[in-house]
């Protein structure tokens, strides 16, 4: 459930709403785009993600979505791992 405070900015894990949030949100989008559980993800990036995408936990945020995890799910943290472990390979 959410507060008041949820005006002020989105539910989410991670430093940044766009490179998190936002992330998520892109992953989750090419997730039902795709239709089925992706096995492969080969993801460039531009701008400011290609920029600071380790530091600001882009990367995980977008395997994150992929793998159907929400904005606000604390596996978030662990998704390169946790893509690995459900056989998952990326590439950024």
């Amino acid at each position: 459930m959410h507060g008041v405070f949820d005006i002020v900015g989105p539910v989410m894990i991670g430093p940044s709403s766009s490179h998190t949030a936002g992330a998520v949100r892109l992953g989750l989008m090419a997730r039902k785009i795709l239709g089925e559980p992706a096995v492969r993800a080969d993801i460039n990036l531009h701008g400011s993600f290609a920029q600071t995408y380790r530091g600001h936990g882009t990367d995980k945020a977008l395997i994150a979505g992929i793998l159907g995890f929400a904005p606000d799910d604390e596996r978030i943290r662990e998704a390169l791992q946790l893509a690995e472990e459900k056989g998952l390979s990326y590439r950024f």
